[in-house]
């Protein structure tokens, strides 16, 4: 392994954690990180909730479950050991409808099967104890859900790629990739190439992009869809003291509006699920003609929006009034309204979508050859980021399907 160079399209939380997991499983092996921002961490790992999720909503049996078990506890101890941020403050996932009730009756089966350290059932009483601001029938408690800052953890993992010999390549848009004489490719940024044995897409919203350049197939596409959060005002922040989450619709993978403290100490309201007109969409002005032809002239978006467009109307609503936004969240904290939130970033999800129009719910890995992609890694991605870098390495190597 000492010539071995592999190469990594991605320098988000993923893409990192399997370098990082490269240089102490395989020493010798030279890293390189390939990266079209100027910077590290740029998109989805910047732009999430920095929630480190305990395992509550997976089914269990899948690879989300799976990882996002071993990840929690690696994610805990790697902060430990680098002294960055980790709070545990603790998730209740409450139930406000008598619908609610009965699907937090699953939600609560597959946290027994998912092993969810802790967490227990409480009622209205309880709710209030945990959180006095807050109301409901009943809830799912998760006191070790934690919160933390996946932008510093990923540069903590770029730098100890570095530290290892390898190489952090910002500015390197990959725009193709030819296999080479002899094996491994040659990996092209405009009139720049970066020779490796074998490479590693992590390319996130752009993952059916690049996947495509390197020889991959065209399904699943991503079809972006933007999360926009409001912060609450200072003089209501302490009406939250940790996670208040809805109880999530199974038909969909997105969670809902929820409030979210993070490390900073602020806390947010959010995020929604707006269909972006653009892959990095942060703004409603964002258009990107490019992308809209690719994401409406897959057939999986129509057949998507026929089934769930009174959802995204909803959703679009909300977008556009903070009134509407907030009527949701109401109902978890009925103290805090519109008039106490200001409207603050936004991250752009990359949902995968098969032909069929399918939501792909679970992470989703494909191998050709020396090329690695990884399709779909949704939320808890973060989370599980450092247990996907083993698994992706035991795919690598044969010891795992995808």
């Amino acid at each position: 392994m000492a010539d071995q160079v592999t190469g990594i399209v991605g320098a988000g939380i993923i893409g990192l954690a399997i370098g990082r997991e490269i240089t102490r499983r395989r020493p010798g092996t030279r890293v390189v990180v390939m990266e079209k921002e100027d910077r590290v961490a740029v998109h989805q790992t910047a732009h999430n909730s920095g929630v480190v999720h305990a395992g509550i909503y997976y089914a269990p049996g899948s690879l989300k479950a799976e990882l996002c078990a071993r990840g929690r506890g690696m994610i805990r101890d790697y902060c430990a050991e680098k002294g960055l941020p980790y709070d545990e403050c603790g998730k209740l996932v409450v139930a406000v409808t008598g619908e609610d009730v009965a699907r937090l009756d699953e939600l609560e089966r597959r946290a027994g099967v998912n092993a969810v350290p802790g967490m227990r059932r409480v009622g209205p009483a309880e709710i209030k104890d945990i959180e006095p601001h807050g109301t409901g029938l009943a809830a799912l408690y998760s006191p070790h859900t934690a919160i933390t800052d996946y932008a510093l953890i990923a540069r903590s993992f770029a730098d100890e790629i570095v530290a290892a010999g390898g190489e952090i390549r910002t500015s390197f848009p990959v725009t193709g990739a030819t296999g080479r004489a002899g094996g491994g490719l040659e990996v092209a940024s405009g009139d720049r190439t970066e020779r490796v044995d074998e490479l590693i897409v992590c390319a996130g919203v752009h993952a059916d992009a690049v996947s495509a350049l390197v020889g991959d197939g065209p399904e699943p596409r991503i079809v972006p869809f933007r999360g926009e959060y409001m912060t609450i005002v200072p003089e209501k922040a302490h009406m939250v003291r940790g996670l208040i989450y809805p109880v999530p619709d199974p038909r969909y993978p997105f969670l809902g509006v929820h409030f979210t403290k993070r490390v900073s100490g602020d806390v947010e309201v959010g995020p929604n699920a707006v269909l972006a007109l653009a892959r990095e969409g942060y703004r409603r002005s964002a258009v990107s003609p490019r992308d809209l032809r690719g994401i409406a002239g897959w057939p999986g978006t129509w057949r998507m929006a026929a089934r769930h467009w009174r959802t995204g109307a909803r959703e679009m609503y909300g977008s556009f009034s903070k009134r509407a936004y907030m009527r949701a969240a109401r109902r978890y904290v009925p103290e805090i309204g519109a008039r106490d939130v200001v409207r603050a970033g936004a991250g752009v999800r990359a949902q995968a979508l098969d032909r069929d129009g399918s939501l792909v719910d679970d992470f989703r890995i494909n191998r050709l050859g020396p090329v690695t992609t990884v399709r779909n890694a949704p939320s808890p991605a973060a989370t599980s980021s450092m247990a996907i870098a083993e698994h992706v390495l035991d795919v690598i190597e044969g010891a795992a399907t995808s």
